[in-house]
């Protein structure tokens, strides 16, 4: 699969965002990242502080925002006498969960460890275990049967966020939660109750920003889609994943698009349950259940006009959909100034904002 980006981003170590903006600086907060805006109209690319977003959109816009909470998804094991890590996926229909499993690499993160075979036992933290059964996809995700029965119950007493090697210590559990985020524990379409990885382009919002939003004339229009993880060594397509996006969403989404209003989704999550639930002329329809869909240039967007993310790395399905609502040209050219003026990469970096015009 190509990628948006095909020929190479490398992304210097410098611009790796490897704390909270809360943190780099004294008297930041979440929203003090900076904002890249690219249109597609006139393929314009200008640059902001993330507080400024109240005046780059527009009344009857709507931000169609993510509510799921950020799983502790991480659990260490063992197998035998070697330690591994489980990230606790998805949880299936039939109550086994996709289970990534990994090796500890002596810097408090993890590297990629080869999953199964099939019938290998793991001895989690708090007295749980789970069996591996059959590989999920392409392997490095299996199916799992796991010995308790509540096991977002036993993450949230015994695991921790889910962190990869380009950050920099262990974050606090809210430090991975937005402020959109529905209560944690049980719960939730499926009962699968929550994020395996933060939906991170909510994180930069803040209550004070919502509320200039909102006295602005912007709404913000609230669906659930639970991701899985997504590890940034492997770039495969993102697997199926739940999702709800409920009656008076897809009312105010198809009343704005009506009245000429921007549907600007907050994430990339929040682009795959929205596309999921629409028609082919581009109507809304509550819906739940999982989804398989991946947006590509070629299937394109039919709700959705604009795109707040963060900057992603080369990987497939993610620069795709990407491309699908920005364009390669105005994509790469946007790619080619972040790097330029040095934005942060990653779920604490700084966001992208694509719209129409």
């Amino acid at each position: 699969m190509m990628t948006a980006l095909e020929g190479g981003v490398e992304v210097p170590e410098a611009l790796h965002a490897r704390v909270p903006p809360e943190q780099r600086e004294p008297g930041a907060g979440r929203d003090s990242v900076r904002l890249m805006v690219s249109r597609r109209e006139s393929g314009e690319v200008t640059h902001h502080g993330f507080r400024e977003l109240p005046g780059v959109l527009r009344a009857g816009d709507v931000l169609v925002v993510n509510t799921s909470p950020t799983l502790p998804a991480a659990l260490d094991g063992r197998i035998g006498d070697e330690r591994v890590v489980a990230h606790f996926s998805t949880a299936g229909d039939d109550g086994r969960w996709a289970v990534e499993l990994r090796s500890p690499d002596g810097r408090g993160t993890t590297r990629p460890r080869p999953g199964g075979p099939a019938g290998t036992v793991v001895r989690l933290r708090g007295g749980a275990s789970l069996v591996a059964e059959e590989p999920l996809g392409g392997g490095r995700l299996w199916w799992a049967r796991v010995s308790v029965g509540d096991v977002v119950g036993h993450l949230w007493r015994y695991g921790r966020a889910i962190r990869y090697a380009y950050t920099e210590r262990d974050q606090p559990l809210a430090a991975y939660q937005t402020v959109f985020a529905g209560p944690g524990g049980p719960g939730g379409p499926g009962g699968s109750g929550g994020s395996a990885e933060m939906p991170s382009a909510g994180r930069p919002f803040t209550a004070e920003l919502v509320a200039r939003l909102v006295s602005r004339g912007v709404q913000f229009a609230p669906l659930t889609l639970h991701t899985g993880v997504s590890s940034a060594e492997a770039h495969e397509p993102p697997y199926p994943e739940r999702f709800e996006v409920p009656e008076p969403t897809a009312r105010l989404v198809n009343a704005a698009k009506a009245g000429g209003g921007q549907i600007v989704a907050v994430g990339t999550t929040a682009v795959r349950a929205l596309e999921s639930a629409s028609s082919a002329s581009g109507v809304v329809r509550a819906a739940r259940g999982w989804t398989d869909l991946v947006v590509t240039p070629e299937r394109g967007v039919r709700v959705v006009d604009g795109l707040l993310t963060g900057l992603h790395e080369p990987e497939a399905s993610h620069l795709l959909m990407l491309e699908a609502v920005a364009g390669r040209p105005l994509l790469r050219g946007s790619y080619e100034e972040a790097l330029r003026e040095g934005y942060l990469w990653h779920e604490f970096g700084d966001a992208h904002l694509i719209l129409g015009s």
